[in-house]
């Protein structure tokens, strides 16, 4: 296989299991979702030491993560909690539609983001895509009452972590640990009241306990196959592959579980489904012509 099928297969794997990620929060369902957060912070921040230390990172990971750095893993740490708290409270309480478009929506707010904070340039059709997007969330926002928050927080928290981090001068890996540990004090203080006041739920269920440790792994595994194939592919490319894990959370949250979908939801899904094959055309067409 070419180092570019090699690509295309990492992330469809990664693109899948960030998809399927309601699945495994449902299996969760009595758990509170700041539980859920907290566990996937520990269980993680596991691995992920495991990792640095396999791989022999500590020394550069400790010399990076200084100053301004820091102070942007602070800033993404906190980003990064609030979007998989919303993520996680928006599958509990039967919101996976609303979180399906807020990650139809993000590569868009990312191309916003790039040009008012990074000063990038983009061509007018992109721009367009953007406006169709627009008035799609207009769409949801007035006819669909307020569970809109959920997509715009999940849509812009998401943007703006991928910006910090792009500033913030440490790898992937280094990253993800500093940010991880920063979660990890708040969690145990989460889990610690949890366990004093009597509602932990890790604890005599066997089966819950698996579920809550394998957080871990949920979490760990598609950001490294999504960073294999990164390395792989053209960043066209893995714009185009990116609406796989939005567009089977929509699929699971009609044919699963059950959510309504009514018309105001097919008319802001239509303009922002228009808007983002507009932005992948436009972004594919550059890239060739690169």
């Amino acid at each position: 296989m070419t180092e570019h099928g090699k690509g295309l297969w990492l992330a469809i794997g990664a693109y899948i299991l960030w998809g399927i990620l309601p699945l495994y929060f449902k299996l969760l369902g009595p758990v509170p979702p700041v539980q859920i957060l907290a566990h996937r912070v520990l269980w993680s921040l596991v691995l992920l030491l495991a990792a640095v230390a396999i791989w022999r990172r500590g020394p550069a990971i400790r010399a990076a993560a200084r100053g301004r750095t820091l102070a942007l893993l602070g800033c993404s740490a906190t980003l990064i909690a609030i979007n998989w708290l919303t993520y996680i409270w928006s599958v509990s309480h039967a919101h996976v539609l609303e979180a399906s478009l807020g990650y139809f929506i993000n590569p868009l707010v990312n191309v916003a983001l790039g040009v008012a904070v990074l000063g990038e340039r983009v061509g007018r059709t992109q721009w367009v895509a953007v406006g169709i997007a627009a008035l799609g969330v207009l769409v949801m926002a007035i006819a669909g009452g307020g569970s809109v928050w959920i997509s715009l927080v999940l849509a812009f928290s998401f943007g703006l972590y991928g910006l910090v981090r792009k500033i913030a001068a440490i790898d992937a890996l280094g990253g993800l640990t500093v940010e991880t540990l920063l979660l990890a004090i708040p969690a145990l203080l989460v889990l610690g009241q949890a366990q004093a006041a009597g509602t932990a739920a890790f604890g005599p269920d066997l089966r819950l306990n698996i579920l809550l440790i394998a957080a871990g792994a949920i979490t760990a595994a598609p950001l490294l196959l999504y960073a294999a194939a990164a390395k792989r592919l053209r960043y066209a490319t893995l714009g185009l592959l990116q609406y796989v894990a939005p567009t089977l959370q929509l699929a699971q949250a009609v044919l699963l579980f059950g959510e309504p979908l009514l018309g105001y939801h097919i008319a802001a899904f239509a303009l922002i489904w228009t808007g983002c094959a507009v932005y992948a055309l436009a972004g594919w067409h550059a890239a060739t012509r690169g």
